[in-house]
């Protein structure tokens, strides 16, 4: 498939002027970036990257997960953006959807170990961490968690506590400095204290999220200026169960593919169309359905081939039972009425 046929001509002709332009006129080192030699000088603000939506949430039969498979396999794949929620629980940071109690995704900590496991084994890959602080956790233990995986000294420090997108590194220049890794975090960022965990909403501006019905482009959050940040789309469809959103996991090969009524594709375009470029980042539940599709977007968006050397993973079928994870598998259990209700009690509103 031409990568050239998932965006109209009049899209292309928009992406063009963006897809060349650099941030730094100094040539990168690194000859290949994120995949390709042509991202090596593309300011990381000029790049689409694709993000897994609660990206630790892995499981099937379960109103929780997000995602098939877990964050080795989700990067190995191409994900580049991981979305996280963060939980304090007894003085530990948990990853958690909502509450511990309707699904806990283990410790920050272990999960920064797999992120810091596969980047150090692909150096020339530029990784980007959005972590939703749902409790105002005080950015010193996520500190704590980043020294004691190895990421501190890995992670991007920028020269200001928000940026234009204008004003990004390029990758080269990220991967050169031995700093490919970029952290968002949506509350408590103190610029002064941990300038590596940058605040989220005054440098990338969102989406609506929890859409049950049709996607636009329109700004939802955001605490600086829309026309000069960063932008993510939360393009994950849920469906409403006694009342509140869940996962709409039987859509997700239409609401993943390049093109049709309520697509991802269709959604880069419509933000084209509304604001004259293409998102940063590309937020999707189960990012395999599609078999590739969100990375030929993505592709399409850079100006670059999608040429995978191996198949990315396959959706597993709703009732397999179990789902893989880089160190084996995980049991899922179907929803019980308990599990509803505690989602209910929950709310399950929060991404």
């Amino acid at each position: 498939m031409r990568l050239s046929s998932l965006l109209t001509p009049a899209v292309l002709s928009l992406l063009i002027p963006a897809s060349i332009a650099l941030s730094v006129g100094i040539q990168s080192r690194a000859t290949t970036c994120n995949g390709s030699p042509d991202l090596c000088n593309r300011s990381f603000g000029n790049v689409t990257f694709v993000g897994a939506h609660d990206s630790y949430a892995v499981g099937i039969n379960n109103l929780a997960a997000n995602q098939d498979y877990d964050v080795t396999q989700q990067l190995k794949d191409g994900i580049r953006l991981l979305q996280l929620q963060a939980h304090g629980l007894n003085g530990v940071i948990q990853l958690c959807h909502t509450s511990c109690g309707l699904y806990n995704g283990g410790p920050l900590v272990d999960y920064l170990g797999k992120v810091k496991t596969w980047m150090d084994g692909n150096p020339n890959e530029v990784v980007t961490l959005l972590i939703v602080n749902s409790d105002g956790v005080d950015p010193s233990y996520f500190d704590t968690d980043f020294k004691s995986a190895g990421l501190d000294t890995m992670s991007y420090k920028p020269p200001a506590a928000s940026m234009p997108a204008a004003a990004w590194p390029t990758l080269g220049t990220l991967i050169d400095a031995g700093t490919p890794l970029v952290t968002f975090l949506t509350t408590t960022a103190d610029y002064t204290r941990f300038p590596y965990l940058i605040d989220e909403f005054s440098n990338v501006w969102e989406t609506p999220f929890d859409v049950t019905t049709t996607f636009d482009c329109s700004v939802n959050r955001t605490s600086g200026d829309p026309t000069t940040q960063m932008f993510l789309i939360n393009h994950f469809l849920d469906q409403v169960i006694l009342g509140f959103p869940a996962p709409f996991v039987e859509q997700a090969n239409a609401t993943n593919s390049a093109s049709g009524q309520n697509s991802l594709g269709e959604q880069v375009q419509q933000c084209v169309t509304d604001h004259g470029r293409v998102p940063n980042f590309l937020l999707v539940d189960f990012y395999e359905y599609g078999g590739g599709s969100v990375f030929q977007i993505a592709a399409s968006a850079n100006g670059v081939e999608y040429s995978p050397s191996t198949p990315i993973a396959t959706p597993i079928p709703q009732g397999s039972g179990t789902a893989p994870t880089s160190s084996g598998t995980v049991s899922t259990t179907s929803i019980s009425t308990g599990f509803v209700m505690s989602v209910i009690i929950g709310a399950l509103s929060v991404v």
